[in-house]
């Protein structure tokens, strides 16, 4: 017997899609997050080539090992600078050809034009799209790759904290008691531990990665969705359904998996964009303050303090403010658009 939803679900969810600002957000969101995904961005912005032909034979260096100058005739055993590559095959007319990605930039690496140094406008000859900073990088490369750390970060905070939350909200709100009386005061306890000192602390200590930035906002962060999981667990344990299942033997575990938590999902599911849009904005916010990844990770933050520090050079800050924005916008729209579609005062259960 396959996976089926049931019919209120699938109204919500039609009623999503017929909701045009969400739901065209949402596709949008999806086509950026999928392009930018670990293993496919590299095919957009990326500084080795995606295809090389080179005496009959063809390479794919985009995921394979590195391939010094001289497997292509050229007189280095580094790895090959694939544009440079690129106008010398051009130059000889041998048939040889480089095919480069649409940003032939990766985000660490730096590109001076001769004797110009600091950033470089946005050119279309260098296909510098949006330019360089100040150490002659590539804004959109590392807009890019910026994007794709600030995505993981926010989806893997948001799975974390949901299943965190949903597990102690539920046993709070089913149990009850002692349990509960407890399990609140440990968490008001933990809520007035200072966040941003712990991540200074931290950051003084260590420089921390991404995953021990995860760790932090994971362990601080799960405490506001027990309250919600609570609430809806307290309430639907009353309901008729979970007495009948009671009185059939159902244990405690089967009555909240099977029947308590599928009905609190139209909560849960209102959270997930907006959790994800706090994730994004923290990490940034951190980044900007220098307590973020380490430099010269590409984020978001990083490259708005960069921005910040050269307003001469409006190019830079004003590239990393639009993507931060647009990116926010379409994950509000997405989030009021899962609001309404999933309200409960439009598609009810009945006890």
């Amino acid at each position: 017997m396959g996976f089926r939803l049931n019919p209120i679900t699938i109204k919500k969810l039609k009623r999503f899609r017929a909701i045009r600002r969400g739901y065209y957000s949402f596709l949008i969101f999806l086509f950026l997050f999928l392009v930018t995904f670990w293993g496919v961005g590299e095919y957009f912005v990326n500084s080795r080539a995606l295809m090389v032909k080179h005496d009959g034979k063809i390479y794919f260096p985009t995921h394979t090992a590195f391939h010094p100058g001289t497997d292509f005739g050229l007189d280095y055993d580094y790895e090959t600078n694939y544009r440079d590559l690129k106008k010398k095959f051009a130059e000889e007319d041998k048939g040889n050809w480089v095919l480069m990605p649409i940003v032939p930039y990766n985000p660490l690496e730096n590109d001076f034009v001769e004797g110009q140094y600091g950033p470089q406008p946005p050119t279309m000859e260098r296909k510098h799209f949006l330019g360089t900073d100040n150490t002659g990088r590539d804004i959109l490369a590392r807009l890019f790759y910026g994007f794709r750390y600030a995505m993981t970060f926010a989806l893997l905070y948001m799975i974390s904290v949901f299943v965190i939350g949903v597990v102690v909200g539920c046993a709070m709100g089913y149990f009850g008691g002692t349990f509960d009386l407890v399990a609140q005061r440990i968490i008001e306890i933990w809520q007035n531990i200072p966040f941003l000192y712990i991540v200074i602390i931290v950051a003084a200590i260590i420089r921390p990665n991404l995953a021990i930035l995860l760790m932090i906002f994971v362990v601080f962060g799960w405490t506001t969705l027990t309250y919600y999981m609570r609430t809806e667990s307290y309430r639907e344990k009353s309901r008729d359904y979970v007495a009948a299942a009671r009185v059939l033997g159902a244990s405690n575990w089967r009555i909240i998996t099977r029947h308590i938590f599928p009905n609190t999902l139209s909560t849960l599911v209102t959270f997930l964009p907006f959790v994800v849009a706090s994730a994004i904005t923290s990490l940034t916010a951190l980044d900007f303050l220098n307590f973020g990844l380490p430099v010269p990770t590409p984020s978001w933050g990083e490259l708005l303090k960069r921005g910040v520090q050269n307003l001469n050079d409006p190019w830079i800050v004003t590239s990393a403010f639009c993507g931060l924005v647009f990116v926010l916008t379409i994950v509000t729209f997405i989030g009021e658009a899962i609001r309404e579609a999933f309200d409960p005062k439009k598609y009810t259960y009945y006890r």
